[in-house]
């Protein structure tokens, strides 16, 4: 069987054409009814199920919070609370004091004692108050204090000085004895929590060589 093309060449590029554009704007149309629906997808979960969850979530901070007013002693426990979790920056930075009355060994002779100290760690002061056999021991308990230096166990090679601004700030003498008060600023890392500490005085006392004498005695005039 025989077949003849009869349509023109121009008619068959027509009804081509023709094809394409239904099929361009049958594409058309699908892609723009998918957007239409993944937009309103996307609207109906912002409009719809955000709300929702807002609304859930607003219901239960409102049933929380009323669960929190409700509880007995709320203030009492937060504040508890509050307190417990200062607690360990409190350790770190409280002054050891049972190193005070080594160091003074180590700063006062067997020829002098103590009758009084005033100290403050918060202003990392202290202040002597006691008596010598002259003044001349006295002068020596000024420049211990002056030398000294202090070095971490864990560095032994850093030293710093120990104190600072050291005065003699009142003395007097009699026949038998002469009477002191220095007044000196420490470094605080001396009573340091952080850090064990070793206190280096270059004048070498009788005391901490292994002499005998009360270290804090009572003078009578404090």
């Amino acid at each position: 069987m025989i077949q003849f093309n009869l349509l023109p060449d121009i008619k068959i590029q027509y009804l081509k054409a023709r094809r394409q554009k239904h099929l361009v704007m049958l594409g058309s149309t699908a892609v723009i009814v998918f957007s239409v629906a993944l937009i309103a997808i996307l609207l109906s979960i912002v409009f719809g199920l955000q709300k929702k969850n807002i609304a859930d979530l607003s219901r239960d901070i409102t049933n929380k919070s009323g669960e929190l007013q409700s509880t007995k002693s709320l203030n009492r426990m937060l504040t508890v609370q509050n307190q417990l979790t200062s607690l360990p920056a409190l350790h770190d930075s409280k002054p050891v004091v049972s190193r005070f009355y080594t160091f003074v060994e180590e700063l006062i002779p067997t020829s002098a004692s103590v009758s009084r100290v005033n100290v403050d760690f918060q202003k990392n002061s202290v202040q002597f108050t006691g008596a010598a056999d002259s003044l001349a021991t006295i002068n020596s308990i000024t420049d211990a204090m002056k030398l000294a230096t202090y070095a971490a166990k864990d560095t032994p090679k850093v030293s710093k000085p120990a104190f600072s601004a050291v005065v003699l700030s009142s003395f007097s003498r009699d026949d038998k004895s002469a009477s002191y008060t220095i007044d000196a600023q420490f470094d605080p890392a001396l009573f340091s929590e952080k850090a064990d500490v070793t206190l280096s005085v270059p004048i070498v006392t009788t005391r901490v060589s292994g002499g005998t004498g009360a270290l804090f005695k009572d003078t009578g005039t404090n």
